[in-house]
């Protein structure tokens, strides 16, 4: 089976960006997205790709930039967008949020978009996909040749703790605290193609692996397979899924800026013949669990001998070796809010400090509306190591990072 991937002649980015229609008296979710939708037909209606879009539920708006050369253009593309939007939610007393779960509403609760495919889906996944209250930021980054998608996949598989804790923020499930950091994380990944991507090891595999997927009745499409990092052939992207919701248009900027700077690093070691980081699925796996359970707080594993780092430690090492590549992309500012959130605390932290503060999950969900907003994080800083400002104790060995799988060092890559 040929599938054709449509390569982008350089790391182009698109967001998408799921947000949450929130009653600003009840805090719950409302179920307005087709009547929203309906006033902006210049927005909804416009061609394959229009900016604002149904998702699974009701509540839900997903808005979608173009095809940007810069997170600069990406940020406009978005705030231009959410503007239009915020104008015709305003009179509604309505308003918008992101997070990766909402603290209070329940799936049970909620009314599906009357959108064929998703009717679909639910009649083929029945339970699992009822209960898809989620909400997520995908990140498009254009890939110059196919042959460069698989390795820059199974790269970028080694950050799937790294994109989850920054954004990690759905620690509350039906009005409950789930012990999490992401409870979307496993909510979503309960689909049967959802999760981790396998590891293939080239182009080819991937295509016979796909036909093997469509002969068996497993997909009926490749649109289908919704792992946390995936090639997109029609768009000529990676797709990194792996984010939570996302609060604040600049830590979707930052989310964005590190997705753009790391495929553009993978892609320019590959033209100088270096090998790239490919972890083994139980490596992979594993960490996406640590980050899943204990956020910014994990220890991640770092080789197939099991020597762990803290998860934060590893970040900063990394903001530090991508930055002169997003110097150089125009991103470096947007790549240094993920600095911002390891002080001030990711949402997940930020939420629970609401809780500890004696506050309850209306004020959660007020902070959230007064974040998105705003737009950029908080002033204070969020009490670290989650619900309880300790570290899990998991007993790890430490290692120095010089140990990391990395390949070769990113400094002036």
């Amino acid at each position: 089976m040929a599938i054709e991937f449509n390569a982008s002649e350089r790391a182009t980015l698109g967001v998408e960006w799921e947000l949450q229609l929130v009653d600003l008296h009840t805090r719950h979710l409302r179920q307005e997205a087709q009547q929203v939708l309906g006033e902006l037909p210049d927005l909804s209606e416009t061609g394959d790709n229009p900016p604002l879009r149904h998702e699974l539920m009701q509540c839900t708006v997903e808005v979608v930039t173009g095809i940007c050369e810069t997170v600069e253009e990406a940020k406009t593309d978005l705030a231009a967008s959410i503007g239009r939007l915020t104008e015709v939610l305003g009179p509604r007393g309505t308003a918008l949020m992101c997070t990766g779960t909402h603290p209070l509403d329940d799936w049970r609760d909620q009314t599906l978009s009357p959108v064929q495919r998703y009717g679909e889906l639910i009649d083929e996944m029945q339970w699992l996909a009822r209960r898809i209250l989620t909400f997520g930021v995908h990140v498009h980054v254009g890939v110059r040749s196919r042959d460069k998608a698989i390795p820059i996949l199974n790269a970028l598989a080694n950050y799937l703790p790294h994109f989850l804790a920054l954004t990690a923020s759905s620690p509350f499930w039906s009005g409950h605290d789930t012990g999490l950091a992401s409870s979307r994380s496993i909510v979503f990944g309960a689909l049967p193609t959802a999760g981790p991507p396998p590891h293939l090891p080239h182009w080819s595999a991937f295509e016979e692996y796909m036909e093997t997927l469509l002969r068996a009745g497993t997909i009926s499409s490749i649109k289908e397979v919704w792992w946390d990092v995936r090639p997109h052939p029609d768009f000529g992207t990676v797709e990194i899924r792996m984010f939570d919701g996302i609060p604040t248009l600049r830590e979707v900027g930052m989310a964005a800026a590190l997705s753009q700077s790391l495929v553009r690093l993978f892609d320019q070691q590959l033209d100088r013949g270096y090998g790239l980081p490919s972890p083994p699925s139980w490596v992979v796996n594993d960490n996406k669990w640590r980050a899943t359970r204990y956020g910014l707080d994990a220890r991640v594993i770092t080789d197939d001998r099991g020597s762990t780092v803290p998860l934060r430690d590893d970040l900063y090492e990394l903001l530090r070796e991508l930055r002169p590549v997003a110097a150089r992309l125009g991103c470096a500012e947007d790549l240094d809010v993920a600095a911002e959130i390891l002080d001030k605390g990711a949402s997940y932290e930020r939420q629970r400090a609401v809780i500890a503060d004696g506050g309850t999950l209306n004020d959660v969900v007020d902070l959230l509306v007064a974040e998105f907003r705003e737009g950029g994080l908080p002033a204070g800083p969020a009490a670290p190591g989650g619900s309880n400002g300790t570290r899990p104790g998991r007993g790890d060995t430490g290692t120095d990072n010089a140990t990391r799988n990395r390949g070769p060092s990113h400094a002036g890559a």
